[in-house]
């Protein structure tokens, strides 16, 4: 049986943690609105009376635009074989960043979330400067 890279152990656990970040926020929604309302296709002004779950739909949003440029950077670094301690710690530490940013963001918490943003950022351009001979 065949392991997976400490890399893309972490871009895995990564994936999973944002394809489920929608679930509290559809089960607040089944709440509120009853579930034959929720089901049906909201309409794009209606925001849920929650505030953790309209912050969690904002979160799982930037979960998702910061997916797309970390997974292939991960990708990148699995296929070139240029993993190092360096890029396993990266990954490593972007996917607990992004878990604090998340769990900060739903509950409101500003100036520790925009760390924690800033953090798995920095993760992200270590492993692109990795990429590029830069460190």
């Amino acid at each position: 049986m065949q392991t997976l890279s400490v890399e893309l152990f972490w871009l895995t656990l990564t994936i999973l943690m944002t394809a489920v970040i929608w679930v509290p926020y559809i089960a607040n929604r089944l709440v509120e609105d009853q579930p034959w309302p929720a089901l049906m296709n909201p309409q794009p002004d209606l925001r849920p009376k929650a505030q953790w779950a309209e912050r969690l739909m904002r979160a799982h949003d930037n979960a998702v635009e910061n997916l797309v440029v970390f997974a292939p950077l991960v990708l990148m670094v699995h296929v070139t074989g240029m993993s190092t301690a360096l890029t396993a710690n990266a990954c490593i530490l972007y996917f607990f960043a992004r878990l604090i940013h998340l769990l900060l963001y739903t509950f409101g918490v500003p100036f520790f979330r925009t760390l924690a943003f800033f953090i798995g950022f920095l993760c992200q351009m270590v492993l692109g400067s990795h990429l590029l001979g830069i460190i």
